[in-house]
């Protein structure tokens, strides 16, 4: 190990801003008691002084983790960047140039080009942002200076194994500030238990410009929580005039025949077809898009479980196989509560009444039954969405 290339050492801390660490200088004794444990999680000396040897404390990823800026973007806004018609023209690209490998990929785990190719655009723009940030600074870094230090050690240790199995040189291990790699994004313990060496090479290799291991390590993930092929994501619906909002949410699931009986049918005017049992969900609430889901909605969600991202991976993979836009448009002004914002809806719904059973800021079941109850006494579409209008109407 070179201490030399610790900028937290000696007069160099001097050069960190000051508001990333006080205690930045501690940063070699923290590597030093660290080593006594990756020790013990198998990780030899050899491994570890190569991994450890050109570190640095990375003052960046510590102001990026502690100003996370909260997605409030309108829905509108995010799907017009998420499902813009230049990626949807470069994953159709995308899935001719590797059509060899996407059927191979296919007839190995059961998971359509198209799916794996849009999980590739949404993470990376097609391997184009892979990030460059030195893997193992910026996990040391935020295992021993961030909030959530045992999370980012575990992935350190997990990041140390690959760099042990030889599936890529420590210079190599570059990814986004937060520890996530390669083409499709993975993080480390989830690259540990479900990456492939899909090319036969002996590495499980997501960072090379071939990106054959990283679509088929996506594959080997949906397989993995049971992707159907052949069932999507969700399908956009029509809901009839004078629709029950109650019946939306998670804990309403029906056959596509019993919402059809419903009045609930495809965009189209049809039944849906029968993919299975299903739930509704208007993300933006009553008089936006609403959505027939299905169980490989929540294969996505393990993925990434916010609702604009799963939507986005479910609608790119469909535009890619030559689906049209969305009919119902997101409203442009709509947009997600701050979590300020959440913890002030709560309480005004608290006071008026309708108890949320806390004020924590999460919009769980019990906020959600609240939000339903006020809208039913106010005669408004019981959506329990918590709109930014809701809000001010409470106010």
């Amino acid at each position: 190990m070179h201490r030399r290339h610790f900028i937290a050492t000696g007069l160099s801390a001097l050069a960190l801003p000051q508001m990333a660490s006080a205690n930045a200088a501690g940063f070699p004794n923290w590597i030093a008691g660290f080593r006594s444990r990756a020790r013990n999680a198998g990780i030899s000396d050899r491994t570890f002084n190569a991994a450890f040897a050109n570190v640095s404390y990375l003052p960046d990823s510590i102001e990026r983790d502690r100003n996370q800026a909260e997605f409030v973007r309108p829905l509108a806004d995010y799907m017009a960047s998420a499902v813009s018609e230049t990626r949807v023209t470069t994953g159709r690209e995308m899935v001719r140039r590797y059509a060899g490998v996407l059927a191979q990929i296919e007839a190995r785990f059961d998971v359509e080009p198209a799916v794996v190719t849009a999980v590739w655009g949404m993470e990376s723009n097609y391997g184009s942002r892979r990030g460059d940030t030195p893997l193992i600074s910026t996990l040391a870094t935020l295992a021993y200076d961030g909030r959530r230090g045992a999370f980012f050690e575990s992935q350190l240790i997990a990041a140390l194994k690959i760099l042990q199995n030889g599936d890529v040189a420590p210079a190599n291990m570059t990814g986004s500030w937060a520890g996530a790699m390669g083409h499709t994004q993975f993080i480390p313990t989830s690259y540990e238990a479900y990456a492939v060496d899909f090319t036969g090479d002996g590495r499980r290799d997501i960072w090379a410009d071939d990106p054959t291991d990283a679509l088929a390590s996506t594959a080997a993930y949906f397989r993995r929580f049971n992707w159907r092929k052949g069932q999507p994501w969700g399908v956009e619906v029509r809901l009839p005039q004078g629709f029950d909002y109650e019946q939306t949410g998670r804990a309403v699931t029906r056959s596509p025949a019993d919402w059809a009986q419903r009045g609930v049918v495809g965009v189209d005017g049809r039944a849906v077809p029968n993919y299975g049992d299903a739930t509704l969900t208007t993300p933006t609430g009553a008089g936006g898009p609403a959505f027939m889901l299905f169980r490989n909605y929540d294969v996505i969600s393990r993925y990434n479980n916010a609702e604009a991202y799963i939507i986005g991976v479910g609608h790119l993979s469909d535009r890619i196989r030559g689906a049209g836009p969305f009919q119902a448009a997101f409203p442009a002004d709509e947009r997600r509560l701050r979590r300020a914002e959440r913890r002030e809806l709560q309480q005004r719904l608290t006071d008026a009444g309708f108890s949320t059973g806390g004020v924590d800021g999460q919009i769980g079941p019990n906020s959600r039954a609240a939000i339903r109850a006020y809208q039913r006494a106010a005669g408004l579409p019981a959506d329990g969405h918590p709109s930014f209008a809701l809000l001010q109407r409470l106010r």
